[in-house]
């Protein structure tokens, strides 16, 4: 199919961009690495007045630490993510995720803001933001503003966004001491979006017991979610399977599936609680090591 016609521009820096977003607002897609929104051009589910390329904007696709955060510009791609020391020697969390998105070219072109802006409900980032208590910067023509991630998704394709901001960065609190992360999904075949996936970030106390611990959930509700009843479950307790077992459980009773070509509802459940065990078990090994 044809996408139907639109303007296209490409803007060369951010405030350029924002007003553009505001002269066009509510008919302007942002393009940054496309392999979310062509698809939708293409079968014309996404019809816009104005296509915002963000190819020739500079300083979005930055990676640096500054206020004991990890700053992670909006058109870092999935492979920058994947082979940069910085987020992954913290966080190996993002390696996990980065690793199984698509294939070679989609990692190589597409951007963890164009995900995250996107909203899949099965897609992986925005389970692994929700876990690591991330904040996303979006900017407009007046200010800029930050929300976190267990308040940025709304619903299938629906965000906190303006129609006037710009989503321009990702920050993520640097780990404590004794903290580890990781991600887990079951997909039909390598490189698909999940039948169901979950994140886990937790820090050992001294006395070895968790002492923090953040998931995120994906492709089980209308949009990635913390599970605060399993991560009540986890902090005070001595990591264990039967701990796995039992946030997992507590997990799968607040998940929402509807039943698809990935899968009926039962299994989805069952498949978001052992994704939350994977998780929670490697997280943890990598915070004891």
């Amino acid at each position: 199919m044809i996408p139907p016609q639109f303007d296209y521009v490409r803007p060369t820096d951010v405030g350029e961009v924002l007003r553009i977003l505001r002269s066009r607002e509510g008919e302007a897609k942002v393009l940054s690495g496309g392999y979310s929104l062509i698809p939708l051009l293409k079968l014309r589910l996404a019809s816009p007045g104005v296509l915002v390329d963000l190819r020739d904007v500079g300083g979005l696709d930055t990676i640096s630490e500054s206020g004991g955060e990890l700053r992670i510009g909006a058109r870092v791609t999935h492979r920058r993510l994947l082979s940069d020391t910085r987020v992954t020697d913290r966080y190996p969390v993002f390696a996990d995720a980065a690793s199984g998105i698509g294939d070679p070219q989609v990692r190589n072109w597409g951007t963890i803001g164009g995900s995250v802006a996107h909203a899949d409900p099965a897609a992986d980032w925005p389970a692994v933001l929700v876990a690591v208590r991330a904040t996303i910067v979006c900017r407009s023509v007046d200010a800029e503003r930050t929300i976190a991630a267990r308040e940025f998704f709304d619903g299938p394709f629906m965000t906190a966004i303006a129609a006037d901001e710009l989503l321009t960065e990702i920050r993520v609190p640097l780990p404590g001491p004794r903290t580890g992360s990781a991600y887990a999904k079951i997909e039909r075949k390598a490189g698909d979006f999940s039948t169901a996936g979950a994140a886990a970030v937790v820090q050992l106390g001294a006395d070895g017991a968790i002492a923090a611990a953040g998931l995120g959930l994906t492709a089980v509700a209308d949009a990635a979610f913390a599970p605060a009843e399993a991560e009540s479950l986890l902090v005070g307790a001595r990591p264990d399977e039967s701990l796995y077992r039992a946030a997992g459980e507590a997990t799968a009773t607040r998940t929402s599936p509807v039943a698809d070509g990935h899968g009926p509802v039962d299994y989805k459940r069952a498949m978001a609680a052992e994704m939350v065990v994977r998780a929670l078990r490697a997280a943890v090994a990598r915070a004891q090591a």
